[in-house]
């Protein structure tokens, strides 16, 4: 039958094999790279270990070495593997032609371990091709038809391969000729529900296999929340006041007593508490405030060390650029060869790029200073009348935060004066006296109070009249400053028109701005240089192009030069703040037509 034949034991079948080659199904199974197998299913070596490769029990040998009797020698991959002849006890296997293409299959489902096997002999049984197929593993089922094909479910996917090898043999059962007792097997993928079934239920475990483990990384590497805040109470609060005065426990407590203040636990029982704890980190500020200036004050010593260090720099660099140059004249230059000449002036622009970039950078640094210093030292009056202003700002605001304090001060006395009268009713006649006493001095200290508010509100007032008379006065210095400016303008206009009445001769006779010839040629190359510059150039980049021609040249002498000739040169101001910068132009076409 059909199950016993699927149920039969390896051990009953028995291992003759026929005389024609006994290694033929061992060299079969060997090009697959799988394990030599006994046509009963049985290994041909004793205790072979597929995943070592040796047998155990003996040193480690290589079964593929030839001349061991076991294994022919391997074959290269750029040939293809010889089937040999199987012969199995009720038929035998004969491979195809080997010039021929190898036979064509579908493309391999997911998961498949089901093959379909076609081209079998009409007088094949089960039987048969169980005993063909089992030398491939462990055969589930075989589902077979009666048009000459059938249906093999192996264990495991590998099997599938092994079955695929038998693809294209032709099958002879016993040694009969009759073509019911022959035929061409055919081998390939099948697609079966059960195999897609397995198929998705092995992906979705290791779907969940990886879900797990990512969600075990996750809980390692993410940060430990937070410890939780304490509940209020007198003896926390304390703990807290104390912490708010300790610099390294600051955050901590802040945080707790944000926590608390956000929760509601502010009552007129509390309120006195949570006011010192606010008035403690209100005085942190100052420690802030302290440690900031701390920080500017050592970012302005580095800033200074910069600035030095950069000097030092720049002094090495024209050192540097002497020697170019002091060997760039004709006594030291008529020595070296060619390709030391270009070296050495390739070097000397390099390093003359180099110190003028650094050059520029420190005389931005020294101009931001010189900015900083003429901004505190030209203080006009309307400044001083502003300080003495924001002085009195800070007076009254500093009145109405401490009359804001003596409120909630008083606040505070009255809810505690309110909390005396309830417990008053609950008390025995013996405490009356008692508290009748505090009633007393809470009354007497209630009264201080507001006679120290109705004070504070009195110089609140005055201090407020002051103000409003300094910003009347200061309207008044305004308005007669600009009296006085439009009083100077009209007289220098009257005083210029009469200059001009009196003496025309004498400008006509003036001695001319120009006094020599060095300074006519100087006027001349500024010229040049501006009208190619048409936005301007600063004082320094003019002189620093001069003194390439003449290194006699200095700064003042050509900013007098050019602040006499002022219908030929312009000085005008750009940049905002810090980078104010004072640039030169060429006005010799406008200032002709004005003469």
């Amino acid at each position: 039958s059909t199950d016993g034949g699927r149920n039969l034991s390896l051990d009953s079948i028995p291992m003759g094999l026929p005389m024609s080659d006994p290694t033929a199904w061992a060299t079969a199974m060997n090009n697959l790279g799988m394990a030599p197998m006994g046509m009963t299913g049985q290994p041909l070596l004793p205790d072979f270990d597929p995943a070592l490769g040796m047998m155990t029990g003996i040193p480690p040998i290589n079964p593929m070495m030839p001349g061991l009797g076991i294994v022919p020698p391997p074959i290269p991959p750029d040939m293809p593997a010889v089937k040999e002849i199987i012969h199995c006890k009720s038929c035998t296997l004969f491979p195809p032609n080997p010039h021929l293409p190898p036979p064509a299959t579908r493309e391999r489902p997911p998961g498949c371990k089901t093959v379909f096997v076609g081209g079998l002999p009409e007088n094949g049984t089960e039987q048969i091709i169980m005993e063909v197929f089992e030398q491939c593993g462990e055969v589930i089922a075989i589902r077979k038809s009666k048009k000459n094909f059938c249906h093999i479910r192996f264990a495991e996917e590998f099997m599938v391969d092994k079955a695929l090898y038998l693809s294209g043999y032709r099958i002879r059962l016993g040694s009969s000729t009759d073509k019911k007792d022959t035929g061409r097997l055919h081998v390939d993928f099948a697609q079966a529900r059960d195999d897609l079934y397995e198929w998705e239920c092995k992906q979705r475990m290791l779907a969940r296999e990886e879900r797990h483990r990512r969600r075990l990384a996750e809980e390692r590497f993410r940060p430990p929340s937070p410890p939780p805040v304490v509940h209020y109470s007198d003896h926390e609060c304390s703990v807290v006041a104390e912490k708010l005065k300790d610099d390294t426990k600051f955050s901590e407590a802040i945080q707790t007593l944000l926590t608390w203040i956000e929760r509601g636990e502010v009552n007129r029982r509390t309120a006195n508490n949570f006011y010192s704890m606010i008035q403690s980190a209100n005085s942190h500020i100052r420690r802030l405030v302290n440690e900031k200036a701390a920080h500017e004050k050592e970012m302005e010593e580095a800033k200074e060390k910069f600035k030095l260090a950069l000097s030092g720099i720049l002094v090495q660099f024209e050192q540097i650029v002497a020697v170019y140059h002091s060997a760039s004249k004709q006594k030291a230059w008529d020595h070296f060869t060619k390709a030391q000449r270009k070296n050495i002036s390739v070097w000397c622009k390099q390093a003359e790029e180099i110190r003028n970039i650094h050059n520029d950078e420190l005389m931005g640094i020294r101009r931001e200073e010189e900015m900083e210093m003429s901004d505190e030292e030209i203080e006009d009056p309307s400044e001083m009348k502003e300080t003495e202003e924001s002085a009195l700002v800070s007076q009254v605001e500093a009145l109405k935060e401490e009359n804001d304090s003596l409120r909630w001060q008083l606040d505070a006395y009255r809810n505690e004066v309110e909390l005396l009268k309830q417990e008053q009713g609950k008390a025995s006649r013996d405490e009356d006296t008692t508290k009748e006493q505090q009633m007393k001095l809470l009354q007497q200290a209630l009264q201080g109070m507001q006679k120290h508010l109705l004070k504070v509100q009195e110089e609140y007032k005055k201090r407020e009249a002051e103000l409003e008379k300094v910003k009347e006065d200061k309207l008044k210095i305004e308005a007669l400053l600009e009296n006085l400016k439009e009083q100077e303008s009209s007289t220098s206009r009257v005083c210029a028109c009469s200059q001009e009445k009196e003496c025309p001769l004498e400008k006509t006779l003036s001695n001319s701005p120009v006094k020599s010839e060095r300074e006519v040629l100087l006027v001349g190359i500024i010229s040049t240089f501006l009208h190619v510059h048409p936005f301007g150039a600063s004082i320094e980049y003019i002189c620093s192009y001069l003194q390439r021609l003449d290194s006699k040249i200095c700064t003042a002498e050509v900013e007098v030069l050019m602040t006499r000739l002022q219908n030929t040169f312009r000085q005008e101001l750009s940049g905002v703040g810090a980078s104010l910068e004072k640039r030169w132009k060429f006005c010799g076409f406008d200032g002709l037509k004005m003469t």
